[in-house]
């Protein structure tokens, strides 16, 4: 233990004394790996220049660009060749390899031509950035949705370098950033047909391999799979995504598919963790499609993300993977102003007089299964208490193939698709407890809680749920998990919490 007064001498010496050990192992052990890697991997590229190869670098160069090797690769390994051959014969052709925009280019416009809705509308600005600008990371998204991208921009590239090596094109230095302003900038005095004539064939090339992959998987796609891939570039290139909200919120909606389940319990615990912490605001929960116009923030999966931004693109958006274990809070706490005098209003969710959830729809002490049949099994009781029609059951494993039902603290709660409603006879719940645990996913669910909502009457158990799971300290889950008695599950679950 540092003693007080001195933290700062010793974080500051220790710093210092752990950076100068880490700059001698890498001196010592990590740059000797480095070099004669790259030594490999330049002695494979002379190889192939002196065979006459070259097009068949896009190969190695092209896939490396979108894992976020371009940099290693241009300034480790082409950039030393191409600078000891620019001194020899005034250019090189090592300056165009990694740096090219038309493999990127072609891509984009495939994605312009051929896609629709969101993806098509947000192709022609990501050409601007990319041919223009030169920043090349902007594309990588819209191949991480169709993999089989990749051969167009292999098809691309190597096309590209063979129309380079046929015009004896070539660049006086490195062009940085990637944009055709830049290759102009660095191409000698009459070489600029080549150069440009490289650029063009590479786009020609790389479009028409894409079409092809487009407009089959066009059908597909939806713009959700755009966010999910922006975000795992995020992930690549180990940028921290960053969420941030504006002063004074007065509405929070949390949004998920049906808006039955997971953000009625979501929106529940982050009211009652708003309350204690003194703040006044209001907090509801609907379904993606129903999410109101004066939404100012909207929680939703982060699955759900391109759902949720058309439906509601006036608002903030904040994205979980879990509805409620998450950083919401957090989130908002610095964003928020302190209680007024007078509360927001809340509606009433609650409505005791409906048989919501009855004892003889508590099973204890179920031998363990797999998911899929313990959702089966909630369903069937469902069905069986008259809260459902039998399709409904389908829809409810329809939905956990969409998106995990598993909230968090051993709870999962399986509910139908959105538009299984019409199935709904009337609102109910059934609760299936498995002590020995039911896996979903990485998760362990011990407790499974069937949901049937066709109005509101639901919520005011489901409020309770989420208000007792958030009791930490009086290990709830546990207790959950092991009891055998019906009646304490009953009354936590439908007593109204003061």
């Amino acid at each position: 233990k540092i003693p007080a007064g001195f933290e700062m001498l010793v974080n500051n010496f220790s710093a210092g004394i752990i950076g100068a050990l880490l700059a001698l192992l890498a001196y010592t052990g990590v740059e000797p790996v480095v070099l004669a890697l790259n030594n490999i991997l330049k002695s494979g590229v002379e190889s192939i220049v002196a065979a006459g190869l070259l097009p068949l670098a896009s190969i190695f160069i092209e896939p490396g660009k979108i894992l976020f090797l371009n940099n290693a690769i241009n300034h480790g390994i082409l950039s030393p060749i191409g600078v000891q051959q620019a001194k020899e014969v005034g250019k090189s052709i090592f300056f165009l390899l990694e740096p090219n925009p038309g493999p990127g280019l072609g891509i984009l416009l495939a994605y312009w031509v051929f896609s629709k809705g969101m993806i098509k509308q947000s192709a022609p600005g990501a050409i601007i950035i990319h041919f223009l600008g030169g920043i090349h990371e902007i594309y990588f998204p819209y191949v991480l949705m169709n993999p089989l991208l990749i051969l167009a921009v292999i098809a691309g590239g190597a096309s590209g370098v063979l129309t380079f090596v046929t015009f004896h094109a070539g660049l006086v230095a490195t062009p940085s950033p990637g944009s055709i302003f830049a290759l102009m900038a660095m191409t000698p005095k009459g070489g600029y047909l080549g150069v440009l004539a490289g650029v063009l064939v590479s786009t020609v090339v790389s479009f028409l391999v894409a079409s092809v992959f487009v407009k089959r998987a066009s059908a597909k796609m939806d713009d959700e799979e755009l966010t999910d891939a922006q975000e795992r570039v995020k992930e690549l290139k180990g940028t921290p995504v960053k969420t941030t909200v504006k002063k004074n919120v007065r509405k929070v909606v949390f949004a998920c598919d049906a808006g039955m389940g997971s953000s009625a319990m979501g929106a529940t615990a982050l009211r009652n963790r708003l309350k204690k912490a003194g703040f006044s605001l209001e907090v509801v929960n609907c379904a993606i499609e129903d999410i109101p116009a004066d939404a100012e923030i909207v929680v939703t999966h982060e699955k759900l993300a391109g759902r949720a931004k058309q439906a509601a693109p006036q608002a903030e958006h904040i994205l979980v993977r879990d509805f409620i274990e998450n950083q919401v809070m957090e989130i908002l706490l610095d964003h928020l102003e302190p209680a007024a005098t007078e509360p927001v209003e809340q509606a009433d969710d609650s409505n005791d007089e409906n048989p919501i959830l009855r004892k003889k729809n508590i099973k204890l002490g179920l031998a363990g299964t797999d998911k899929y049949e313990a959702i089966r099994q909630a369903g069937r009781l469902l069905q069986q208490g008259g809260y459902v029609k039998e399709d409904y059951i389908e829809a409810m494993i329809q939905r956990e193939n969409d998106l995990s039902t598993y909230i968090g603290k051993g709870i999962a709660i399986p509910h139908g698709v959105g538009k299984a409603k019409e199935e709904i006879i009337q609102s109910g719940m059934v609760v299936l407890q498995y002590p020995e645990g039911v896996p979903f996913g990485d998760e362990m669910a011990y407790l499974v809680i069937g949901i049937a909502g066709a109005g509101n009457e639901h919520l005011s158990i489901l409020a309770n749920i989420a208000t007792a799971i958030e009791e930490e300290e009086d290990n709830i889950t546990e207790i959950l998990r092991t009891t055998g008695d019906v009646n304490l599950i009953y009354d936590l679950f439908t007593l109204k919490n003061e």
